[in-house]
């Protein structure tokens, strides 16, 4: 991501009469519903248990229902990546973790926490978003890519604007931290969904030396370090 230049909501379901005119074979916003009843069953069942014939199934629409959001199930998953970015941004979307007047080490522990938190609680969407299982397809979709390097130069555009607002000094690279820091979460996070780090009680720790770490990376203008 150098080209730089979040709980589960599932909608009302209802069971579709056969003879449903063409145009009205759902209730609501079936593309929605199908990415949450995919993402589901991504966490239940693994990819095995998801196919476009299950999904019709378990929404109650007719088998061709789904290919007319989704062209296959490449592209299903591109679409729940798409959604996981989606997610993500509004979780970290919080006004008061970037503020130039508030922004603190407590700061930086909000949004280590929120990220790792988000990856745990959401690994059937993480998984996607960062697998190189869709990254290195070449039937990558333009939306989930817009969606995932919007999701990036976002981050960046905060540490950006705090160096702006005199927070860091002038010389600080916020592309270059975002990267870092991004991957060091990226790999905490990767950790603790494989099991590798099983000791859930150190998680917090974890997370505040981290941001502890980040904190005088920063070197941020009201610190001597």
């Amino acid at each position: 991501m150098d080209a730089v230049d979040g709980g589960c909501y599932i909608a009302a379901m209802s069971q579709a009469p056969a003879n449903k005119p063409s145009g009205a074979y759902h209730h609501g916003d079936l593309r929605a519903q199908l990415l949450d009843v995919a993402a589901r069953l991504l966490r239940e069942e693994g990819e095995e248990g998801l196919s476009m014939r299950r999904l019709a199934q378990e929404l109650g629409v007719s088998r061709t229902a789904p290919y007319h959001h989704f062209s296959d199930k490449h592209s299903l998953l591109c679409g729940i990546a798409e959604e996981g970015f989606r997610r993500f941004r509004q979780v970290n979307a919080d006004a008061e973790l970037w503020n130039v007047d508030t922004f603190s080490e407590a700061s930086l522990q909000a949004f280590v926490r929120r990220y790792v938190n988000f990856a745990v609680s959401n690994a059937e969407y993480y998984d996607l978003m960062f697998g190189g299982k869709l990254w290195k397809s070449a039937a990558l979709t333009a939306s989930l890519k817009a969606e995932a390097y919007t999701a990036f130069r976002e981050y960046v555009d905060h540490f950006r604007q705090l160096q702006t607002g005199g927070i860091f000094a002038a010389n600080f690279d916020p592309l270059r931290y975002a990267q870092l820091s991004w991957s060091t979460l990226h790999g905490m996070s990767r950790l603790l969904i494989d099991g590798i780090y099983l000791d859930s009680s150190t998680v917090d720790e974890m997370c505040n030396t981290a941001a502890a770490m980040f904190w005088r990376q920063c070197r941020p203008l009201n610190t001597s370090g």
